[in-house]
This record gives structure tokens, C-alpha cells and sequence, in this order.
């Protein structure tokens, strides 16, 4: 008899309905607004990412899965911005695995999904010296809010959540996350 998990439920339910979901376009913009401020932020904690992105200013990026994309410009500042529409990107970077439940697998495993660079090497240098080296220090984050000791507490608890996760995953299919390969 075989038993079936709410992952690959929900996995395959995303699969069928999600491409046809379309969400109106001021929340796009807002989460394309949000999801700017949050790189900016991660950015400015690290100077290096900075000083790339400042020899990069005005070129144009291009990151795109499925029908879901963002455009974003290199500011003078070595930041990002949303990049005005109707300009051809000087970089594309899409992501080639459809599956939504694939990529869950492989962000959970640690991995990176596979990408299709299309357009200026230097540029795509650079975002790939960005995505290895700079991280988002939330534990630091919080204990701005909570103070240090909560916020070390959250971050270890997170930590041992993610790792039975990893785990969980890690056994594979047979535990009914996702599909088999074939």
C-alpha cells in the first residue's frame, strides 16, 4: 500500500495551479520594491560587494525562473535598484529546473539550482563572486532587536531546524518529499 505526503501533495498542487497563478501587479512591485531593500541591506554589511557593485554601476541584470523575473541595476553606490523597464539586461541568469519541489530539495540539500548564463562574463563574475561570499547575518540582525543571548537562542534553534530538515530530506524519495527521479 502506498502512502502518500502532504509535501508531495502540495509539491504536485504547485506543479498543476501554480503557473496559472498570477498576482496583481502593485504586489509584484511591492515585493520587487521589498525584496531590493532586503539585498541593499545584506550589501552594505559587506564593503568588498560594494566596491564590485560600484565598477559595475549601470549595467543591468536579468534573473529569471519560469514567468517569475527581476530586473535590477548596479547603482553608482555599489547597490541595487529596480531597473527601468523596456532595457535589455546586460546579464540573464535563469534558473533551468521548472519544479518547484526539485528546487526546495536542493536549497534544503545546501545546493544550488542550475543556471543559464546568458551575456556579459564580467558581470556574471561578479554576481557569482556575490552569491559565494556574501550572507545575510540575521543572528546579528535580531540582536539588534532582541538583544544578543534571545537572538543567539532563535539562531541555534533555527540552526537544529534546519538540520532535521536537511536530514529529512537527505533520505530521499522513499520518505514521499517530492518525486522519484526517473
Amino acid at each position: 500500500m502506498a502512502t502518500s505526503s502532504p509535501f508531495s501533495f502540495v509539491a504536485d498542487l504547485l506543479e498543476r495551479v501554480g503557473p496559472n497563478l498570477q498576482p496583481p501587479m502593485w504586489m509584484v512591485s511591492e515585493l520587487q520594491h521589498r525584496l531590493v531593500l532586503l539585498l541593499n541591506h545584506v550589501l552594505m554589511q559587506e564593503p568588498e560587494a560594494m566596491e564590485r557593485l560600484t565598477r559595475q554601476q549601470g549595467r543591468m541584470m536579468k534573473m529569471q525562473w519560469r514567468h517569475i523575473y527581476l530586473e535590477l541595476v548596479a547603482t553608482p553606490a555599489g547597490l541595487l535598484d529596480l531597473a527601468p523597464a523596456g532595457r535589455l539586461p546586460d546579464l540573464t541568469l535563469t534558473v533551468t529546473e521548472e519544479s518547484l519541489g526539485i528546487l526546495a530539495q536542493q536549497a534544503l540539500r545546501g545546493e544550488k539550482p542550475a543556471v543559464r548564463i546568458e551575456g556579459d562574463v564580467q558581470l556574471a563574475a561578479e554576481m557569482s563572486w556575490l552569491a559565494e561570499h556574501v550572507r545575510w547575518d540575521l543572528e546579528e540582525d535580531l540582536s539588534r532587536l532582541i538583544g544578543d543571548a534571545p537572538a543567539h537562542a532563535l539562531g541555534e534553534a533555527a540552526r537544529a531546524a534546519a538540520r532535521a530538515l536537511q536530514q529529512f530530506v537527505a533520505r530521499g524519495p522513499r520518505n514521499g518529499f517530492g518525486k522519484a527521479p526517473t
